[in-house]
């Protein structure tokens, strides 16, 4: 006798607007966001006009513990494990290198140490930052960025950075 194998329900983002709220540098209709200036359409709770939301960022934002089959356990919700994590936004000798962005000053241990963990077991190197604060101890839009990974992909890594070449992109 087969069984039959649950489907995991979908993960809602709400209430979390941890994409709108700066995190994840965006450009909305012309209005920058980022760490301590929030989309204008951010209520904290969601979006004050999402059936409006341009296809670019917004509606093209793939946060990963809402795909479908994430393997981010339920905790890692990005505003209650303070960190946000986009899967394989670049790739690196043909593995996918996945981004994680702190929800506030930078990514808890608990949630660091797994995403680590995640990474060491299937083979994905990991970008991930932390804020920066600015002599007000405000956040800035500069990110100290730190990779994890092979010693080869570090050292990648910092030379993209150093070029100025997208961390999060190579598409």
């Amino acid at each position: 006798m087969a069984r039959k194998t649950k489907k995991p329900r979908p993960r809602s983002c709400q209430p979390c607007t941890a994409c709108c709220d700066g995190w994840v540098q965006i450009t909305v209709n012309g209005y920058e966001a980022w760490p301590g200036h929030p989309c204008p359409h951010s209520t904290g709770q969601g979006c004050d006009d999402y059936d409006n939301r341009p296809e670019q960022p917004c509606r093209q934002f793939v946060c990963g513990w809402v795909i479908p089959d994430s393997p981010l356990p339920d905790w890692m919700k990005p505003n209650e494990a303070k960190v946000m994590v986009l899967f394989n936004k670049r790739q690196w000798r043909g593995l996918p290198v996945d981004v994680a962005l702190p929800v506030g000053r930078r990514i808890p241990p608990r949630a660091l140490n797994w995403l680590k963990q995640f990474a060491e077991q299937n083979g994905r190197p990991l970008l991930y930052t932390e804020q920066i604060p600015d002599t007000d101890g405000n956040y800035s839009r500069e990110q100290q960025v730190v990779a994890w990974g092979p010693p080869e992909f570090q050292q990648e890594a910092l030379q993209w950075q150093a070029s100025g070449i997208s961390l999060w992109s190579d598409r």
